[in-house]
């Protein structure tokens, strides 16, 4: 699952460069020199993985809770059912779910706070740029989420959530030293690759909670440490 969570960050990046472009595009140089506009761009995908990170240990407890309980296995089925069944919701119905649980609010506060930071030329403010960005809300990090979830250990959600933003960062980079020369509709057209992406993620999910045997794929659960938490499954 780790090695999953890099690659969906490498792979999803192309997702990532359509999204959020204009940010990276966008971003306050602290001096003109090339050093320090690389400096820049590191500093901003430092925030991006630090919120991933944070994100990855509060949902890897979440995840605890669940195999605490017994649930294991059906919350990763759950989970990439989910994941499926958003690939394939038709846009309008996405935007009425958003409405329905009350993000826009919190997402107009979170531009109005990156607005502010733009204004600034420091590298503290381009790091806050990219925290911030991290928590917009985007249908590739839900994803990496749900695998944070599913792994249900704190340090490994956290680690998992972590390699995910490193794999983001190759095409972060890329785009910020010269997404100029990276048309729209191209940046548009890696888009549309991501849900071919995420699908997989949903499908590893599902075949790992139906406890197969299969190395790395669907390996089996550890009975001892299920009988230790007393969430063996019936």
């Amino acid at each position: 699952m780790l090695l999953t969570a890099l690659t969906l960050g490498f792979l999803g990046s192309l997702h990532c460069v359509g999204m959020c472009g204009p940010i990276a595009l966008s971003l306050p140089v602290v001096s003109n020199n090339p050093l320090s506009r690389v400096m820049g761009i590191v500093a901003y995908n430092g925030g991006r993985v630090f919120t991933y990170a944070i994100l990855g240990f509060a949902f890897g407890l979440l995840g605890k809770t669940f195999i605490i309980a017994g649930y294991q296995q059906a919350l990763s089925i759950v989970l990439g059912l989910l994941i499926l069944s958003m690939i394939f919701l038709p846009h309008r119905y996405k935007q009425k779910l958003e409405f329905a649980t009350g993000l826009f609010k919190p997402v107009a506060k979170l531009k109005t706070g990156l607005s502010k930071l733009f204004i600034r030329k420091t590298y503290s403010s381009l790091f806050s740029i990219g925290v911030l960005n991290g928590l917009l809300p985007c249908g590739l990090v839900y994803t990496a989420v749900a695998g944070a979830i599913a792994l249900a250990d704190v340090q490994k959600a956290g680690l998992f959530m972590a390699l995910f933003g490193l794999g983001t960062v190759p095409a972060m980079l890329g785009l910020a030293l010269t997404g100029q020369k990276i048309s729209l509709e191209l940046r548009n057209r890696f888009r549309k690759v991501v849900p071919v992406f995420v699908g997989a993620m949903a499908v590893l999910l599902i075949m790992r909670g139906l406890n197969l045997g299969i190395p790395y794929v669907s390996p089996e659960l550890d009975k001892s440490n299920c009988t230790k938490h007393h969430c063996c499954a019936k």
